[in-house]
């Protein structure tokens, strides 16, 4: 946590140790006489003070307590001149956070006007002036009207009502209304501390759902994520509803917290302060949320800079998810003990001896005493090996939680060799069932960071772009965890290919080996598939796996991103991309263990990034390869089979639908061989009756369909023209379409045959079938137009784009086994970036055969095969370099004419 001094007072403070001395504050309002502009300076100055004690490195706690205090002071002095005499009956009480308190300098201000009798009738104009005079003098006060028997009947019904009235404390008027409030809220009238402490939980797991029970997502929420302050609050509500004690500190008297796990709670909550006050005074409004463009900003105040191997940025973003960690844990011990002390019977719950070390009481596992860690280390993975297979065992009890998180340090090096130790582990592995569920537990209570030291190292570990959704370890565990659920019966439908080809590994413990060591790398500079590799196989010998075994890890480790760069960036059509593709996999077992794991990496690293075209190219790339690998690496296909193949399975589905195949003949006739190795057999038999169809009498043919092996495909056949391409991807990003794929043809007679896969802004699927006959629409009546060339998309650069900076890179290699010219462009991501390139290409007379569209986060990473007017590949150094200009230059300014 970050050490800060105690805050400073201004030379003429009166002595209190408050930061605004109730009698400073007064001085400053009389000086203004009260007038809403001495209120309004009052309050400015407050802010800038404690902004610039923020800046000195003052104690969060000193500053939300300060901000509450001279709040408190001006609704005071509010209420006195318009309450100038005693009000029996009414009492102006603070409640939520601001009871506690607590306040940043943007936070709810919640009151409560309680009253009985005819108070509120009596005073009514008064309380009316009151709230607009608080208005005006800029405090956006929310405030609630009720009496003491509507505060019962509220609370009565709802746990968050009760919660908000348990931080309440008495501003102004009558006090007596506060101590009868709290009298009415007593647990033996509502709300039983029973009740209370499983609302609170139940409310906490509901909370927790809404951010999909991680709190390790780029953009977390600091209040309310898992490991928030709010995580804080509920122990507090539940301690005060259990002891009746206001603070945290209270735990510690009552022995629910040790001195260190104290230390721990408030250094936490410091820093989670320091961390909204800081979004607070950036953004100048409420904000809780650590948003792309503040993140930056904030570690700059944190004082983080850029090292060798992380930016600043992404070293206070560890700093930030290990504190909320740590947190967790926390939340998870004392959670436990209230519910022990709170719902537990000890005496009625039945004790089931494990072993000599552990026992299970009720559904919860406990050691037999305090020394089990200390005596035998190791035992801090036989309790997770233990859970693993008693699925009766729900939880970890208090004191042996405690233990874990104090004895964790015991697991050194010597214990890491320990054969029990690596015993057990790898037990763990191999026997597959509740693994993900014991190694999620595992690190969050520290112990696989300290058996693994390289899982330590990527624990809180962010990345600072928009594809990597998650922190390394939390990545690193989601594809674990796919990597299981391909061995479930339960989840066949996710991914059937998945499961058939999971049920043929012949030791599935190997795919989970490298699930678990693929990133482990990161952070440390260098290339972390070689360093992984090093690592995985040196712990797979040290486990007792045999060489063979090591190897396949090790080989899965540096290769994992083979397969997903393959069938992202080059033309699976080309059978020499296949070959080459084909001789580094080298064997079907590898292809297997490596299809598998590519899978469970793309589904763990973007929701967004898994698609069915996605899936449909892996899927292509491992079925063509898995046939290179029958027929033998020595014999591949050659375009002329792969031609005829794919014709006699698209003849024979629409020969058994009833097409005339006389007239699919002809229209074949009219294709050359591109056209059938670049579509599959489902794509024909769709384009087929289409194109033999009435409506291809009037063009252009538009047709928009979602096809089980591509996922939404829009099809074209038109006679060819000019800045097609560009006109098509501009009208498709005008309407907030992505285009994954696009696949351009022209036949022998000057029509074109053009192919797009697309998805909704989203990467979600273009589902509605009102969306279809709109794509269809707009792209007949731009493409109708022959005087159309420039669409302009008038699209938003997305809030999270613009904090980013790509420099746009061109790269140029040649095909010459099919005669073209391979363009691979790295740029910033902007809606229309695919029709900006197509205007240029056009310009300079330059077609494009096919296009690999690839959004990785805030980078476009798109690969175009071109040639030239003649059909040829574009090889003059000089026309490729000032197309590599051109295409820079514009990018950089996308109103550069082209």
């Amino acid at each position: 946590m970050i050490d800060a001094p105690a805050a400073r007072r201004d030379d003429d403070d009166d002595g209190s140790d408050a930061v605004f001395s109730a009698a400073k504050v007064r001085a400053r309002l009389a000086a203004g006489h009260y007038a809403i502009s001495a209120f309004r300076d009052t309050l400015t100055w407050g802010r800038e003070r404690l902004f610039a004690m923020f800046d000195d490195g003052g104690r969060s706690e000193t500053l939300v307590h300060a901000r509450a205090h001279l709040v408190d002071e001006c609704l005071r002095a509010a209420w006195k001149l318009h309450f100038p005499e005693p009000t029996p009956g009414l009492a102006m009480l603070a409640v939520g956070g601001y009871g506690r308190g607590e306040l940043l300098p943007h936070s709810d201000i919640d009151i409560l006007l309680l009253q009985e009798g005819d108070a509120l009738a009596r005073h009514r104009g008064q309380l009316e002036r009151l709230t607009a005079f608080g208005w005006d003098i800029g405090l956006e006060v929310g405030q609630s009207v009720r009496t003491l028997a509507e505060c019962a009947d509220e609370s009565r019904k709802d746990i968050t009502v009760i919660t908000n009235l348990l931080e309440s404390r008495p501003l102004c008027g009558d006090t007596e209304l506060s101590a009868r409030l709290d009298a009415a809220l007593s647990p033996d009238k509502l709300w039983p501390v029973a009740d209370f402490f499983a609302g609170k939980k139940a409310e906490q797991q509901a909370r927790y759902a809404k951010f999909d029970d991680t709190a390790y997502k780029l953009e977390p929420n600091v209040k309310e994520g898992p490991g928030g302050l709010r995580d804080i609050h509920t122990i507090a509500w539940v301690a005060k509803r259990h002891f009746g004690n206001r603070t945290l500190l209270a735990l510690k008297d009552e022995g629910f917290l040790t001195e260190q796990e104290a230390r721990e709670l408030f250094a936490g909550q410091d820093f989670l302060w320091r961390v909204r006050f800081a979004l607070h005074m950036i953004v100048g409004r409420r904000e809780d949320r650590l948003l792309f463009h503040h993140q930056i900003r904030v570690a700059e105040l944190f004082g983080f800079v850029d090292d060798d191997r992380n930016r600043g940025v992404e070293q206070f973003m560890q700093l930030y998810y290990r504190t909320i960690k740590t947190l967790s844990c926390l939340n998870d011990l004392l959670l436990q003990l209230f519910d022990e002390a709170i719902l537990r019977d000890d005496a009625r719950e039945r004790i089931t001896p494990l072993n000599a070390r552990f026992q299970q009481r009720g559904d919860t596992i406990e050691a037999v005493d305090d020394d089990v860690f200390k005596r035998t280390p190791w035992a801090l993975i036989e309790i997770f090996r233990l859970m693993q297979v008693a699925p009766g065992i729900k939880g970890i009890r208090a004191e042996t939680l405690r233990m874990i998180l104090r004895d964790g340090r015991l697991m050194d090096a010597a214990v890491r060799s320990d054969l029990r130790a690596r015993t057990l582990f790898i037990t763990m592995i191999r026997h597959g069932d509740g693994l993900t569920r014991s190694l999620r537990l595992m690190n969050r209570y520290g112990v696989l960071g300290r058996y693994l030291p390289s899982f330590g190292h990527i624990v809180g570990l962010m990345q600072f772009d928009l594809f990597h959704t998650l922190t390394v370890d939390e990545h690193v565990l989601h594809v674990l965890r796919n990597t299981r659920r391909f061995q479930m019966d339960r989840f066949r439908d996710e991914l059937p290919i998945a499961n058939k080809v999971m049920e043929t590994l012949p030791t599935p413990e190997l795919l989970h080996l490298a699930a678990l060591f693929h990133d482990l790398a990161k952070g440390r500079g260098g290339d972390h598939s070689e360093l992984g590799a090093i690592e995985a196989e040196k712990f797979c010998l040290d486990h007792g796996l045999a060489h063979s075994e090591a190897e396949l890890v090790a080989w899965l480790v540096k290769n994992h991103l083979v397969m997903s760069l393959t069938a992202q960036k080059q033309d699976l059509s080309d059978p020499t991309v296949i070959a080459t593709f084909a001789a580094r996999v080298s064997s079907r077992e590898r292809l297997d263990y490596l299809f598998l794991l590519t899978c469970a990496d793309i589904r763990a690293t973007n929701p967004a990034l898994w698609n069915a075209w996605r899936e449909s190219l892996l899927t292509e790339l491992y079925r063509t390869t898995k046939r290179a690998f029958q027929r033998g690496l020595s014999n591949p296909l050659t375009d002329e089979e792969e031609v005829q193949l794919t014709q006699q399975a698209a003849g024979k589905l629409l020969q058994d639908a009833g097409a005339d195949m006389a007239a699919v003949s002809a229209l074949w006739a009219r294709f050359d061989a591109d056209y059938f190795l670049r579509h599959s057999v489902e794509e024909l038999v769709w384009q087929v009756p289409a194109l033999l169809s009435d409506d291809a009498r009037q063009l252009p043919l538009v047709r928009v369909e979602t096809l089980a092996d591509r996922g939404t495909t829009v099809f074209i056949y038109m006679r060819d023209r000019e800045r097609l391409f560009a006109v098509t991807t501009g009208v498709l990003a005008r309407m907030g379409l992505n285009i994954l794929d696009a696949r351009l043809h022209t036949t022998r007679d000057g029509y074109v045959l053009d192919t797009y896969v697309i998805a909704e802004a989203d990467n979600q699927p273009v589902e509605a079938h009102m969306r279809f006959n709109e794509i269809t629409t707009q792209l007949k009546q731009a493409l109708s137009d022959p005087e159309s060339g420039n669409v302009a998309v008038n699209r938003r650069i997305p809030y999270r784009l613009k904090h980013f900076s790509t420099p746009t890179r061109v790269l140029f290699r040649q095909d010459a086994s099919r005669n073209r010219t391979v363009l691979e462009l790295v740029a910033a991501d902007q809606p229309g970036l695919l029709s900006l390139i197509g205007r240029i290409f056009a310009k300079r007379g330059i077609s494009i055969d096919a296009a690999k569209i690839a959004t990785i986060g805030e980078r476009a990473e798109d690969v175009f095969y071109l040639s030239d007017r003649d059909g040829q590949p574009i090889t003059d150094p000089k026309a490729l370099e000032a197309l590599r200009e051109v295409i820079a230059r514009t990018l950089d300014r996308p109103e550069t004419e082209t």
